[in-house]
């Protein structure tokens, strides 16, 4: 959760670094480079993996880890330190671009060993239900972040948080860092990678295993295209870019939007649970797809509704007049059942389609292609998709044709996995 915090609390705060850090001459094109300062953390994910998913391969879970989580911790921390345009001239973007790539290749590391390292943990039968304690996490480090900056918000003016105010939330990093280091360093390896390990059945090069066949590759490309880029596209039109939609396009108010999309956040966390648990019962692959297909159908008249409710604009203020909040948080909420069914499933599904020996590197790789490419770029080929057109829908193009995408692919390559025992040699998840 940490994790998660410290990676999008600048996606969340992008409207107000946009001007602290990019030339104020053009407010949308800032924007823009915000938002594709945010993506190159995304970027870097895949990186990250396949340094992070080495390490952990050899060394084990808990030490890739416990490194992934001291680098994203200062990483935030150094961003709320970082001296703005205005003071440091083009340094100050490029510095910025910098931070987020090394918090890119922390996440890229943080990812698959969490994943791993539960599942590993987790009764057979139950690890869709276990592992989807990790998928709450994403979503909860995302409400966290909005619930830090409106407390913080809330304590001074709304000039005095564009000035500097929108450092403390980055320098809280610093506090939950050092909690969570204490967490790690008391919690023991994974028991099947410390039997693997005993019997010396460690993969001794996992880059080469993982990715020095054709087998291996093949179910790489068939979870990435039949799973993850469908679930990357879903989570983040659910969440991330419906509050920049609330805040940018429909220009509801800032604090209002952070709320809404907040409390919404928090009542669709057990959507996560509930079909991490209702996987281990019908299957990983009918809950996922099914997630893939509703959410596509769903997001257009859902967006309509959005705008619908958030009312009209006053033009000059550039705020939204008459916000209907309840109905919008409501709409919101809704949003979560699909990011739930693609999300909740997908840590045991992604564990179980690769042998322990090569888990952590094979599983980071595809999730985190997903979630940096097609999930990560959202925003900004979404808004830049509404600048281009003028119309504020076309931004949804990008995921429903992913998803759907998603959904055809994996019908037909995807093969369930509920079943897989971890003591027994896994099955590739390919048809």
């Amino acid at each position: 959760m940490i994790e998660w915090y410290d990676f999008y609390l600048f996606g969340s705060l992008s409207a107000v670094l946009a001007p602290q850090f990019f030339p104020k001459t053009n407010p949308t094109a800032a924007f823009l480079y915000t938002l594709g300062t945010f993506g190159a953390g995304f970027a870097a994910r895949p990186f990250g993996a396949l340094v992070f998913g080495r390490i952990g391969d050899l060394v084990g879970r808990k030490y890739a880890f416990l490194v992934t989580l001291l680098l994203m911790g200062g990483a935030t921390t150094l961003i709320g330190l970082l001296p703005g345009y205005a003071t440091i001239g083009i340094l100050a973007p490029i510095i910025l671009l910098l931070i987020r790539l090394i918090q890119g290749l922390a996440l890229g590391g943080e990812y698959g060993g969490a994943a791993v390292y539960v599942a590993e943990h987790s009764p057979d039968n139950q690890r869709g239900f276990f592992t989807s304690f990790i998928q709450t996490t994403a979503t909860l480090g995302l409400f966290v972040s909005l619930a830090v900056i409106l407390a913080v918000r809330s304590m001074m003016s709304p000039e005095a948080f564009a000035d500097w105010g929108w450092r403390i939330p980055f320098l809280l990093s610093i506090v939950l860092v050092g909690i969570s280091v204490y967490i790690r360093t008391k919690m023991s390896e994974s028991p099947l990678f410390t039997k693997l390990k005993a019997e010396g059945k460690t993969s001794k090069a996992p880059l080469r295993d993982s990715f020095g066949n054709r087998r291996n590759w093949g179910v790489i490309l068939t979870v990435l295209f039949g799973a993850a880029a469908g679930q990357a596209v879903i989570w983040y039109v659910g969440q991330f870019y419906a509050l920049f939609f609330l805040q940018n396009v429909l220009k509801v108010e800032f604090s209002t939007a952070s709320t809404i999309v907040a409390v919404a956040l928090l009542f669709g966390l057990p959507f996560f649970v509930f079909f991490g648990w209702l996987s281990d019962r019908i299957g990983r692959k009918k809950v996922m797809l099914a997630g893939n297909l509703l959410g596509a159908l769903a997001v257009y008249p859902t967006y309509q509704a959005l705008a619908s409710a958030a009312g009209p604009i006053d033009e000059a203020a550039q705020l939204a007049t008459s916000p209907n909040v309840v109905l919008l948080t409501f709409l919101v909420w809704t949003l979560l059942i699909w990011v739930g069914m693609v999300y909740g499933p997908i840590a045991a599904f992604l564990v179980e389609a690769f042998p322990a020996k090569i888990r952590y590197t094979s599983v980071s790789l595809p999730y985190h292609v997903a979630n940096g490419y097609f999930g990560g770029f959202l925003p900004l080929i979404a808004t830049a998709l509404v600048a281009r057109t003028g119309n504020i829908y076309a931004g949804l193009v990008f995921p429903i044709v992913v998803a759907l995408a998603t959904f055809v692919i994996g019908i037909f390559t995807l093969r369930e996995t509920k079943d897989v025992k971890f003591h027994e040699e896994e099955v590739p998840a390919v048809a």
